[in-house]
């Protein structure tokens, strides 16, 4: 699009409000490294409240930021804040601020928030705003400042004595002679048995150390058999000392580790992109995006994904429809059947027994973003204003947006823009899963199932609403919940036994005989309505009793009360050094 400009010598005044903008964002990288330098301290206290509060300080920080600074531009702007000239200019003085930094994307992503929340209506305009990147999003060539490099020169052993002299946790080793023999032992077994080592062998470990909950993962690969071969190494700190937890090597794991359901990373990284970069050629199955939001940069992951999103559009053709499963009472969810994403949409009123607000659900949905989602809670994103062609929305969807969200609604010429929604990971709803899957596959999706609530327990949550239709399963066939807006902290729950009626009238009786309060839970009645499928029924509940015992709930609570972080290993316990170890 073309803009008749008022002026094209340089405007002292924009170029300002554009410096405002960028030591607003350099103030919110200051300080998002500022909380980060404070994570590896936590790990060596073991300070797992402290570090839990870093992380979700850093949550808070971008939004909190973001607000001062768009009230600063729009003085400094005033009525100019409106005018598109104004955006072309100060995104042009921009650019060339930005353009030398090695953070550049996340400069212009800020440019992004500010210009959204700053300038009046709901316009999308790459002349205005950064739409397009305007410059390589992902660069071809790897700093090798990035990774130290370990050549396959002499023993084994010696490698890996090397690696742990280089990263040094601050805490003393717990066996560290006794971890280097477990990862010789593992490279053995799964490179060495395939694969012989050559000159041009060398492994390659990322410097920054990535941190999350009570682990702390160094990253690698190593170049055998003429290909890449990736690598984890989790450790962890207990009182004993730091020991390595494993190795992994296998590809579905590593994806998980760095998965849509977990908390994002605490790493002191200097290039993202280039990290980004890095963590591709291991994590080889992610989107850019994907990667950006693990490592921390969730809001510039928030600008990729759209990126994504809008160049699959152009690609595509299908039509947005309805979402598969069963029609939710508080959200309405719609999918494009080519892309592996669902937008959801909270509904303009909700039926009985549902009596919260709009206002509440996001409230709930915050609280998931800045909680631990311990590998069983989808991350979301939420956009405001968001456009999509009218001429891909199915007529079905039309009139279900209508009658449900039409608040939300507005079209805008040839696009229908929605005020608010959220974006989440399309997964299979577990109720449609159960009907088609194999009796096999029904077993160990619905002992997953058990064990995704008492995980998300663990971690202070108690989902509220557990039937399956809440539940999604992945490829893996690992169960994610996704459906926040009755969840509430463990805590909060009192988990009760069910009086045993004495009387005639009590044993009879069409409503409960005693009192029942507003947190009150009866995990005996869990039975009811957890698992339909007839012929895992019996076997969920034989296999899975603690989920139907209020006083194991109830030692849950006890943990919590008393400060305990439980950690969720986000791979197979089995594969531990050291099982018997607890952290």
């Amino acid at each position: 699009m073309n803009y008749c400009l008022f002026f094209f010598m340089p405007d002292t005044h924009l170029l300002h409000t554009a410096n405002t903008i960028l030591k607003g964002y350099e103030t919110y990288i200051s300080e998002f490294n500022r909380i980060t330098r404070k994570i590896p301290p936590n790990f060596v206290r073991r300070d797992w409240k402290t570090l839990q509060d870093n992380h979700r300080k850093r949550l808070r920080l971008y939004k909190d930021l973001l607000k001062s600074i768009v009230a600063s531009c729009q003085e400094q702007l005033g009525e100019k804040v409106a005018q598109k000239e104004t955006w072309i200019l100060m995104k042009s003085s921009y650019l060339e601020l930005i353009r030398e930094k090695a953070d550049k994307e996340l400069a212009a992503t800020f440019f992004n928030s500010v210009f959204r929340k700053a300038y009046p209506g709901h316009i999308i305009d790459d002349a205005l705003m950064f739409v397009e990147a305007p410059f390589e999003e992902i660069p071809r060539e790897m700093d090798h400042q990035l990774y130290y490099n370990y050549p396959a020169t002499g023993k084994l052993e010696d490698i890996f004595r090397k690696i742990l002299a280089d990263f040094d946790f601050g805490a003393p080793y717990y066996q560290q002679e006794t971890d280097i023999q477990n990862l010789v032992s593992g490279v053995k077994k799964v490179i060495l048995s395939r694969y012989k080592t050559t000159s041009e062998t060398t492994t390659q470990v990322l410097r920054d150390i990535f941190y999350r909950n009570k682990a702390a993962y160094l990253i690698g690969r190593t170049f055998i058999g003429q290909k890449w071969m990736p690598f984890i190494i989790p450790f962890v700190h207990n009182d004993k000392g730091v020991f390595a937890d494993t190795l992994i090597f296998d590809p579905n794991i590593m994806s998980g580790i760095f998965s849509y359901t977990r908390s994002y990373f605490m790493a002191g990284i200097q290039t993202p992109a280039q990290t980004v970069l890095f963590l591709n050629s291991v994590i080889q199955h992610k989107r850019p995006y994907e990667i950006y939001n693990a490592i921390g940069f969730n809001k510039h992951g928030k600008t990729a994904f759209y990126r994504d999103f809008t160049r699959h559009l152009r690609d595509s053709q299908d039509d947005f429809v309805v979402a598969s499963g069963i029609k939710g009472m508080v959200m309405t969810v719609f999918t494009l059947p080519s892309y592996n994403i669902v937008f959801k949409l909270i509904k303009d009123h909700f039926e009985p027994p549902k009596n919260m607000t709009r206002q509440q659900v996001k409230e709930k949905y915050k609280l998931v973003g800045l909680h631990d989602r311990v590998g069983r809670m989808a991350d979301t994103h939420e956009f405001e204003n968001f456009r999509l062609p009218l001429n891909r929305i199915a007529p079905e969807l039309m009139r279900e947006l209508k009658n449900t969200v039409n608040s939300l609604l507005e079209i805008e010429g040839d696009s229908l823009v929605i005020r608010h929604l959220y974006i989440e990971r399309r997964l299979k709803p577990m109720n449609l899963y159960l009907e088609d899957c194999s009796l096999e596959s029904a077993r160990q999706v619905v002992d997953d199932y058990a064990n995704a609530i008492l995980q998300m327990a663990q971690a202070n949550i108690f989902p509220g609403d557990m039937m399956i239709k809440n539940f999604g399963v992945t490829r893996q066939n690992r169960v994610i919940f996704y459906d926040y807006d009755e969840i509430e902290f463990l805590e909060n729950m009192t988990f009760r036994a069910k009086p045993k009626p004495e009387t005639y009238d009590q044993i009879y009786a069409s409503e409960p005989w005693y009192e029942v309060k507003e947190n009150d839970v009866f995990p005996e009645d869990f039975k009811r309505f957890m698992i339909g499928r007839a012929d895992v029924r019996e076997y969920f509940i034989q296999s899975n009793p603690q989920l139907f015992d209020p006083e194991y709930w109830k030692a849950i609570q006890r943990k919590i009360q008393q400060g305990e972080l439980i950690h969720a290993f986000p791979y197979p316990e089995s594969m531990r050094f050291r099982p018997e170890e607890k952290i």
